[in-house]
């Protein structure tokens, strides 16, 4: 009997110290890796970013089935951005005080939910109002972005942020290419209940793959609203980051807008599914993102962006004296794209270079301010097409950047010399 307790022991005396480790890994699958976290992140972040922009070449289609004017019916997708723009303000910051993915989660079962209202609008007015809901709750990807940066390790946190701003940059350039198709063969209003069902599923991969987020540390919403309007009160390069954001976004909106409508007249009389493929020319934009950002890191954010700015005002031209020609249009998407992205990129590494740890205050201020620009840009956009046609859009969308270059070159005369890169 005493000989066999070493014997009954010895196997058990292994298994001990492996006991614990065996349930590590097997609560959660792969994709909640660091990278897998990452990757899933910039897949919701670009599919819940696609509901900003479906409508913009469904417009000619719902304007035939509401018998609406341009004008009109452009205020779908002016409504979708005002309402996106209020979402950054008051969902966003709540990124810094509440879990993130049960916040997450609550916004795409809204969106969804606005989605379907949508899909079943009776009239324009019922349209509008639910477009503005569905960009009021289509702000996720704004979460996405800090809350990969804060999963990731420090030494992949760029490598993170770039990752989800790719996912973004993707969602926004397919939204306007599968809408157009699906608008094309299936109706603007399938567009929306496809939509719809794709919130659903992503919400499920959310709960299923992502892990609970608490916040770093508690804070009041009064506060969180407070630090927005002193942030830009109290930092000059926050302020002219987001004044140039707006600029390049009105510029970018007015083009999107309104791009349906002119691909629809003559000479064209082309419908929704090419309005939605010029879409793809958009990835000029996404192949931008990395080179601004690099050339942001050898030189000054403030110089790339304002050199992109540039670009984009000075790429209305092929839009307007080869508007008869699609390639000429092409070009000119492919470049306003090109300087509309690059100079976003520039001022987010601007604003997120800045010290303290207000990143995600600053980041509201930037897209709240971005977004009003889009809005503003959308709105006087389709007002000009109805009165002067394609070539008051062209005035109206060249005439935003140079503004924008115009406060910007202001600003760098006003500002002191100093040594080292600018923030």
């Amino acid at each position: 009997m005493v000989d066999g307790l070493p014997a009954t022991r010895s196997p058990a005396t292994p298994v001990t110290p492996a006991t614990p480790a065996s349930p590590g890994p097997a609560p959660r699958p792969p994709v909640t890796s660091g990278r897998g976290r990452t990757v899933l992140l910039a897949v919701a972040a670009g599919t819940a970013v696609a509901n900003i922009y479906y409508a913009q070449p469904l417009l000619p289609t719902i304007a035939r089935e509401f018998g609406a004017a341009p004008r009109d019916v452009g205020l779908v997708a002016t409504i979708t951005q005002v309402g996106f723009g209020t979402g950054l303000l008051f969902f966003v910051p709540l990124g810094d005080a509440v879990e993130r993915r049960r916040l997450m989660l609550r916004l795409l079962a809204a969106a969804s939910a606005a989605l379907a209202a949508a899909a079943l609008a009776p009239s324009l007015p019922a349209l509008v109002a639910a477009s503005f809901a569905l960009g009021l709750v289509s702000v996720l990807p704004q979460l996405a972005v800090p809350l990969a940066a804060h999963l990731a390790p420090p030494e992949e946190r760029g490598r993170a942020i770039g990752t989800v701003m790719t996912g973004i940059l993707i969602g926004i350039l397919l939204a306007r290419t599968a809408a157009g198709l699906v608008g094309q063969h299936l109706g603007w209003r399938a567009v929306y209940g496809l939509a719809a069902g794709a919130m659903v599923v992503l919400s499920v991969a959310l709960l299923r793959l992502l892990p609970p987020s608490p916040p770093e540390a508690r804070v009041r919403w009064r506060e969180l609203m407070r630090a927005l309007v002193v942030l830009p009160l109290r930092e000059p390069a926050l302020r002219e980051a987001s004044l140039l954001g707006a600029a390049g976004m009105a510029s970018f909106s007015a083009l999107w807008s309104t791009l349906a409508f002119r691909l629809e007249a003559a000479p064209h009389h082309l419908g929704p599914q090419a309005a939605g493929l010029f879409g793809l020319l958009g990835a000029a934009g996404a192949i931008a993102a990395g080179p601004a950002g690099r050339l942001g890191d050898r030189r000054s954010p403030r110089a790339i962006g304002g050199a992109f700015l540039a670009l984009a005002a000075v790429s209305w031209l092929p839009l307007l004296l080869l508007d008869g020609s699609l390639a000429g249009l092409a070009a000119g998407v492919v470049l306003v794209d090109l300087g509309v992205q690059g100079s976003h990129v520039s001022n987010l590494a601007r604003i997120h270079a800045l010290p303290g740890a207000e990143r995600s205050r600053r980041n509201t201020v930037y897209m709240v301010s971005y977004f009003a620009g889009g809005s503003f840009g959308t709105a006087l956009a389709t007002f000009a097409f109805s009165r002067w046609g394609w070539p008051g859009v062209v005035a109206v969308g060249a005439a935003l950047p140079a503004l924008g270059l115009l406060l910007w070159a202001l600003g760098g005369r006003r500002r002191p010399a100093r040594t080292g890169p600018l923030p």
